[in-house]
């Protein structure tokens, strides 16, 4: 029983994000990063599987830009994520890549109004309460 939960568990680490677990991945080795890719749509995903000490995102995001490329067939626009799991932004179709990527970096506006009241919540702490709305 412990054998079968610690490969369930191991599987799961390899299982890619809600938007692409049911597409097959690909694995691909760029440079000493081992990467299961992903794509849909104008999207690609890129799960890192391998064990690296101390991964920093810079060199990590560049091999995995490269291996999405390299399933893809489309250059890259743009890399979003961390060093274990990493989406890149397909430029096969330029315009729609663009479009979504300024989709998922803008942050939407809003405007608040500060009540300048704290509400307690025991022991002296408490948080300021704004009312925001967004425009």
């Amino acid at each position: 029983m412990i054998r079968f939960l610690a490969l369930l568990l191991l599987a799961a680490c390899a299982a890619g994000t809600p938007h692409f677990r049911d597409v097959p991945a690909t694995r691909v080795a760029v440079n000493g990063s081992v990467f299961d890719v992903r794509v849909r749509g104008d999207l690609a995903e890129a799960v890192r599987i391998n064990a690296q000490y101390a991964p920093r995102l810079g060199p990590v995001r560049d091999r995995a830009a490269l291996a999405m490329a390299q399933v893809s067939g489309c250059p890259i626009l743009d890399v979003l994520g961390d060093a274990a799991v990493t989406v890149g932004v397909l430029g096969c179709d330029r315009e729609a890549g663009k479009q979504l990527l300024l989709t998922a970096v803008s942050t939407p506006n809003y405007e608040c109004i500060d009540y300048g009241a704290y509400e307690n919540v025991g022991d002296d702490y408490g948080y300021q309460v704004f009312e925001c709305t967004p425009y």
